[in-house]
């Protein structure tokens, strides 16, 4: 194949790397590159990433103690908090953590991957700041673009010098768009794409694959046609005739960040919805990812309830995270409810998919709730323990199609091919 662009990602958390994979059309496999771990890696950049990586992951963790955990997780979401949007002001002084990442730059790191890709120089698209920046700092020669992954955005992403620097953004909002701007970046630099959603769970720019299952999942999540019957005229317009029954039971998709956080969650909806689940009426699909530990912790509570064999209960999970990614988009199409933190998978809502909220982790996530609740699409979790009694008043009252509708029609759903243009 014809390459056009070097993929660069980080295996730190599933975010940066999601991102990317839609764009796999643009590159061979060995185009996608982890900056954090690619062969040849030299031994001190693996440490300055590892060491990043291990601490983020162990303040994950430490969170869930209680009272210390909460205290030492907001001391450290102090050094990525996203500051306040309004009044605005000019936002461009560099923060203590951009001023330690461009310091270890200036000491080598990413010296050896910039060279190394400038043997076949390409355009350049990063789903991480840093590489974007080590790129910048060693003259590569092409163009080189950054892929914002979140609704909102700290001073991080934009470099030390924003109104100097040549990098350009792909952005999936207008807030982190006009964000970009208060910290300095050139308005040229910036282009409003939407996030790249995977092209299998949409179709080509028609969106008839998307349609198509969000008109099955609209039965589903109106089991009374309370929505249905209000605004059948607007869903006319947009899907035009629904189905008149569905192809599967209301399945409701729980999914763990990439450091394992809150698994607790998905295995309390498995007990609240126990009897459903036996009867035929929910499905439930855990995720877990690659981390085998999830996996096998979810495997171990599913045969203790005797549910590991029921063909209602499903844990994704891979040894890899091409073949993670392509069964989590494969079991979407399938999905009527998507339960996650606010992750980057707040943009999988432009899919037709209604977002049950688990509590964010950082300040990014906090913005990204924020969105989620703004657009509609998005609703806050209540109790796991009563997921049999609330989250049937909601489907009941037509809520969540509701909720379905306004994440398929506010939300940007071409953002991989607002992407792919550039390089056509």
């Amino acid at each position: 194949m014809m390459e056009k662009a070097w993929l660069i990602s980080v295996n730190m958390g599933y975010g940066h790397q999601r991102a990317v994979f839609p764009l796999r059309g643009l590159t061979s496999e060995e185009g996608i590159v982890n900056a954090n771990d690619y062969p040849e890696i030299p031994e001190k950049d693996k440490n300055f990433w590892e060491s990043g990586r291990k601490f983020y992951e162990f303040i994950s963790a430490f969170k869930r103690i209680p009272l210390l955990g909460g205290f030492v997780f907001f001391i450290f979401d102090q050094f990525q908090k996203i500051p306040k949007f309004y009044p605005k002001r000019d936002l461009s002084k560099p923060s203590l953590q951009l001023k330690q990442s461009y310091s270890l730059i200036k000491r080598g790191w990413g010296k050896h991957l910039i060279e190394k890709l400038k043997k076949k120089p390409l355009p350049l698209i990063s789903s991480f700041f840093t590489p974007a920046f080590m790129a910048e700092f060693s003259n590569y020669p092409e163009d080189i673009f950054c892929l914002i992954c979140d609704t909102d955005i700290s001073r991080t992403w934009a470099s030390l010098k924003p109104s100097l620097s040549r990098i350009k953004y792909f952005v999936p909002t207008q807030r982190a768009a006009e964000r970009l701007k208060l910290y300095g970046v050139k308005p040229e630099n910036i282009f409003l794409t939407g996030f790249p959603l995977p092209l299998e769970n949409i179709g080509s720019e028609k969106l008839e694959i998307l349609k198509k299952d969000l008109n099955c999942r609209l039965l589903n999540l109106d089991p009374k046609s309370k929505y249905r019957s209000q605004y059948e005229p607007l869903i006319k317009s947009h899907l035009e005739k629904l189905p008149q029954k569905t192809t599967h039971p209301l399945t409701i998709m729980f999914a763990v960040g990439g450091a394992g956080a809150q698994k607790e969650i998905g295995i309390k909806i498995v007990k609240s919805l126990f009897k459903k689940i036996k009867d035929g009426k929910v499905k439930i699909i855990l995720v877990a990812g690659i981390r085998k530990e999830i996996k096998d912790y979810f495997s171990a509570t599913l045969k203790k309830l005797r549910l590991e064999k029921n063909k209602n209960t499903e844990v994704i999970f891979a040894e890899d995270i091409s073949s993670y990614f392509q069964k989590f988009n494969r079991a979407l199409r399938s999905t009527d409810i998507l339960w996650t933190k606010p992750s980057e998978l707040s943009f999988y809502t432009a899919l037709g998919l209604p977002i049950i909220i688990a509590p964010p982790v950082g300040s990014q996530e906090k913005f990204n709730k924020q969105w989620l609740l703004e657009l509609g699409s998005g609703i806050n979790q209540k109790n796991p323990d009563y997921t049999n009694q609330w989250l049937f008043d909601l489907l009941n009252k037509g809520f969540l199609a509701e909720a379905a509708m306004q994440g398929f029609i506010e939300g940007e759903k071409l953002g991989t091919f607002n992407i792919l243009k550039n390089f056509s």
